[in-house]
């Protein structure tokens, strides 16, 4: 791949939050990126927003739990933007529930978006890396990987990511592919506000809750986790691979 190449990134659950913050941030570092969600008419806000910058997006959709749509979904990236060389596998939901409430189906669908869909992506990318002789994977792990209460399928799958991050930088790394995950702590999304919905509080009070518990004394903005993606997925840092970082405004413990 020659030094003036476009290289091609891939994130997942891209239509807002965290992810459509991450598509901005990559598409601004040079790379044409492609928004991948469930929905793929809910990913036009991002990429208009790239191409509004003078970016270079393509909306995809595509359920990451599905190989059949991820290796469609993949193959059309390649062909419409180029060879994928990053990957972030951002995509996620939450089912949250104590124990003893949750469902079988709350457990599946945790575990099938988080651990599954960023191996099905990981899996339907690498080959791609594997030819370019390069190649950036980052995941979305979670301070809840250390244990919370209500999210004993969230945890799990979320310390699950950070495994397969260690495993994944073992074997490829060799092929020029770093891999690397990031865990946020409280950063505002419509995710955090559902769960403020389900413990019965209002956003902006939980969220004044959280910061009072954070040293830096806020809670994180999506911008913050892209902010570290970046650098992960950065050319110059090809020395760093299988790192859990947490952004989480202090330390955890």
């Amino acid at each position: 791949m020659s030094s003036t190449e476009q290289r091609v990134a891939i994130v997942t659950g891209a239509a807002r939050g965290i992810g459509a913050a991450t598509a901005v941030r990559l598409a601004a570092q040079g790379h044409a990126v492609a928004v991948l969600d469930l929905d793929e008419a809910a990913c036009a806000q991002t990429v208009e927003q790239i191409s509004q910058q003078g970016g270079k997006a393509l909306a995809v959709g595509c359920d990451v739990s599905d190989s059949a749509q991820v290796e469609t979904a993949v193959a059309r990236v390649a062909e419409e933007l180029g060879a994928p060389v990053v990957l972030v596998n951002n995509a996620g939901v939450l089912r949250d529930n104590l124990l003893f409430k949750m469902s079988d189906s709350d457990w599946d669908t945790v575990m099938n978006v988080h651990l599954r869909g960023a191996f099905l992506m990981s899996r339907a990318c690498q080959k791609h890396m594997v030819d370019a002789g390069y190649g950036r994977i980052v995941n979305l792990s979670s301070s809840s990987a250390l244990g919370n209460r209500g999210q004993v399928n969230y945890a799990a799958a979320k310390a699950g990511m950070q495994g397969f991050t260690k495993t994944l930088a073992k074997e490829l790394g060799k092929f020029g592919i770093t891999a690397n995950a990031v865990a946020p702590g409280f950063i505002a999304t419509d995710m955090t506000a559902a769960t403020a919905e389900r413990v019965g509080m209002g956003f902006e009070d939980f969220k004044a809750a959280a910061a009072g518990q954070i040293p830096v004394q806020r809670v994180g903005e999506p911008e913050d986790i892209a902010n570290a993606v970046a650098f992960f997925a950065d050319e110059k840092a090809g020395f760093v691979s299988g790192q859990v970082l947490y952004v989480a405004g202090g330390p955890l413990n």
